[in-house]
């Protein structure tokens, strides 16, 4: 039996985190907040109290009506913002204002004014931001750093990402936010393929320029905001990339990340990596990319060949368990968060660029 006083020592040491807003998304966090070690969902908001309620219900957690009342009634050390757009960065300088601990979702900003406004909250706050930029734990992403970390590839000459989902009319006639450049700040790149673009751009190196096109082929007179966006990106060292997204296919296939390389064109597909030579036939690397494909990053020696775990839909890449793991391991030994705003600089500063030439027609230099 543990006695009352080393009770309230254990009770101490655990970490209260809440949620703000409570859609889809907020359900991939929640069960990913559950699973951590010395961290308690304390508390959810959402404008919808009964979705509040319903997502509190499931995991023992106070519903709130606002953030104002969550961060008054529960005072939790984490939030995690999982709002619509266009409230990501006015509610994470807010409680990193407070001294909170931030966790984000995508994207971080929607343009130049809200990215000096969350770098100027994180600069003087003693709270630390982290970002969900996912996908950077796939198994598949993973398995190709380690390759390159090997240098089996070669050098990196050239990259291309291609993201082909479905959104049809209803998912943004039943939102209140989506669609809307006010609001949502853009379509197919910054709420669907800013991921890829940041897989592309974080094997490809420093981004130099961007030209790039969009399109509404699909909804057109029902959304503002784009089902198509395609980007010829230069980098550093003569790189170029490819990118293109669209949210008009007709259903919804994992996004595809592919680098030529010296030695071989190495592609990547969320779950497995595939290197062929260049005449397309197959390359068995080695007998390590079978155990980084089917390993989580969390996992313990004793925890080999473990199928990765989805959360949500499963094109949305199952690297969130990871992501936030990691996040909260900085935490608690105070460490630095892994991804925040100095590792997603380049990426963000690159969507920000691609929209600009899509908007003006000109190339645009970083």
């Amino acid at each position: 039996m543990i006695p009352v006083a080393a009770m309230v020592i254990i009770m101490a040491e655990i970490k209260k985190a809440a949620i703000i807003g409570c859609g889809n998304i907020a359900e991939v966090h929640a069960a990913c907040i559950a699973s951590q070690s010395g961290i308690r969902l304390a508390g959810v908001a959402d404008t919808c109290l009964e979705r509040a309620v319903s997502l509190g219900d499931k995991y023992g957690a106070e519903a709130c009506s606002s953030m104002e009342e969550l961060l008054d009634r529960v005072k939790p050390e984490i939030v995690h913002i999982c709002t619509p757009h266009y409230l990501h960065v006015p509610m994470a300088a807010e409680a990193l204002r407070q001294g909170k601990h931030v966790f984000m979702e995508k994207p971080p900003v929607m343009n130049h004014e809200d990215y000096i406004i969350l770098k100027e909250a994180v600069k003087s706050s003693e709270g630390r931001l982290g970002l969900c930029f996912q996908n950077r734990y796939n198994p598949g992403t993973l398995a190709a750093m380690k390759l390159f970390s090997l240098g089996i590839p070669g050098r990196v000459k050239g990259g291309r990402a291609i993201v082909s989902w479905c959104r049809e009319r209803e998912y943004y006639t039943e939102s209140d936010w989506r669609g809307t450049l006010k609001t949502e700040g853009g379509g197919a790149l910054i709420n669907q393929a800013v991921h890829s673009l940041d897989l592309l751009t974080l094997f490809l190196g420093k981004p130099v320029s961007a030209e790039a096109v969009m399109a509404n082929h699909h909804l057109k007179n029902i959304i503002e905001v784009e089902d198509m966006m395609e980007a010829y990106i230069r980098y550093e060292d003569g790189i170029t990339g490819c990118f293109y997204a669209t949210t008009a296919y007709c259903t919804n296939m994992p996004p595809i990340i592919e680098l030529h390389c010296e030695n071989m064109n190495v592609r990547i597909e969320e779950m497995r990596v595939v290197c062929t030579d260049f005449s397309g036939e197959e390359i068995q690397v080695s007998e390590m990319q079978e155990s980084e494909l089917t390993n989580k990053t969390s996992a313990s020696p004793e925890e080999k060949k473990i199928k990765p775990t989805f959360f949500g839909k499963s094109y949305w890449g199952a690297g969130h368990m990871d992501c936030i793991t990691d996040y909260y391991r900085s935490l608690l030994s105070e460490k630095t968060p892994p991804i925040g705003l100095k590792e997603t600089k380049a990426t963000i500063e690159l969507m920000l660029a691609v929209y600009e030439s899509a908007r003006t027609g000109i190339e645009v230099i970083l």
